[in-house]
């Protein structure tokens, strides 16, 4: 596993150092449009790519908590979730319990980020809460508490920050060029000095603009792809049951909401992209989530060994995804979960707890009603929709 961990690591110095290289790339042709200086230009673009990256690292998951409606709750607020992440920390040998938030989205997804598994959290959606059952819960936990193990955290949470930078830049740059650029390049034509180098000038600059989201998008699904396979192969490992993980998958593949607080930059945290999966399989930071289903499904126990051999088989890739000297070892697979889902319980469950965290109050009826006020509530009374007595809140 360390031997894999340590390969990515590798790679993603790479990759990071390429996703910089495109972002100088950019500040050079605006220096050279705006300053007629593209040693200007790299000298602004280092001064953000690092003023950025100090914001990534020390604040770069509040931001993405921030982004995403994230809300933190306590281990009383959601017992079964709290469960299940300790239960996920004591199995990966994590050394401190990651924060817990919810997203108050009926799409069903999560994520993980932080600076290190010393400061973490792990997210997900109320629409997860309310339809996957223990097993699945415990699948998608694994999967993002592997992330948070193999150190991925930090990393996605820099390139997310990085990424939009580039994206932001690049379409503000653009706007500059279009509506000044034209005028600049017509006064230098009507007096007569170098017209055609500023117009040469000006679509170097607007070819990079365009270019450098699409390469940077490009470097960064390189960075996710392997991670989410070992991340699916440490939760099989974690849980001891990849069906569970499997299953949850399968549902969140059919789920037809599609998460609101999601943007281009953001989602490689998911544990699936959040945006429309049959249009974006082929370019997305996620492998396929139909071939992460049948890779769980063929695995004959839950050891690293075991995903590895299910990965050659369904990819028909001689290499694998996990090293062999890494891979060994023997774990069954474990009975599913004796405890039965009730949907229902979920959902109210999960829809209680949004209510506190919105600061909602509860008032009960003497019918047995309870009633729940929004914050924003100023009546004296409120009637009751059952019995229709009138209570004061």
């Amino acid at each position: 596993m360390w031997e894999q961990v340590r390969s990515n690591q590798t790679r993603t110095i790479v990759l990071v150092v390429s996703l910089a290289v495109v972002f100088l790339l950019l500040g050079y042709s605006l220096g050279m449009f705006f300053f007629d200086n593209g040693t200007m230009g790299v000298i602004v673009a280092i001064i953000v790519w690092a003023i950025m990256n100090l914001i990534a690292y020390f604040q770069g998951d509040n931001i993405l908590l921030a982004v995403s409606g994230a809300r933190k709750i306590a281990p009383d607020d959601h017992k079964r979730l709290y469960n299940v992440v300790e239960e996920m920390k004591i199995a990966s040998g994590l050394e401190r319990m990651p924060d817990i938030y919810i997203i108050d989205d009926p799409a069903m997804n999560a994520f993980a980020t932080g600076r290190d598994p010393n400061k973490a959290a792990i997210a997900v959606t109320s629409g997860l809460l309310q339809n996957l059952n223990r097993d699945e819960l415990q699948g998608v936990v694994g999967h993002e508490i592997a992330h948070i193990k193999n150190r991925d955290v930090l990393l996605m949470a820099m390139c997310s920050v990085l990424l939009g930078t580039i994206v932001i830049l690049a379409w503000y740059g653009s706007r500059f060029l279009f509506y000044g650029g034209m005028g600049r390049s017509r006064r230098t034509i009507s007096t007569g000095r170098g017209g055609g180098g500023a117009i040469i000038i000006m679509l170097v600059a607007l070819v990079l603009l365009v270019l450098a989201p699409i390469a940077a998008q490009l470097i960064y699904f390189a960075i996710s792809r392997r991670r989410e396979y070992l991340a699916d192969a440490s939760s099989a490992l974690y849980t001891r049951y990849p069906l569970g993980l499997a299953s949850a998958l399968e549902k969140i593949a059919a789920s037809p909401y599609q998460l609101r607080a999601a943007n281009q930059a953001t989602a490689p945290m998911f544990i699936v992209n959040p945006f429309n999966r049959k249009m974006t399989e082929l370019t997305s930071t996620h492998p396929p989530i139909a071939e992460r289903i049948r890779i769980l499904r063929a695995m004959a126990g839950a050891s690293l060994a075991d995903y590895d051999r299910a990965y050659r088989e369904v990819k028909y890739d001689r290499k694998g995804i996990i090293p062999g000297a890494a891979a060994a070892g023997l774990v069954p697979i474990r009975a599913p979960s004796p405890e039965p889902p009730d949907e229902v319980q979920q959902a109210r469950e999960t829809s209680n707890v949004m209510w506190r965290l919105s600061n909602y109050s509860v008032i009960e009826c003497a019918c047995g009603t309870k009633l729940k006020l929004p914050p924003t509530f100023r009546g004296s009374e409120i009637r009751c929709p059952h019995c229709g007595r009138l209570n004061s809140p």
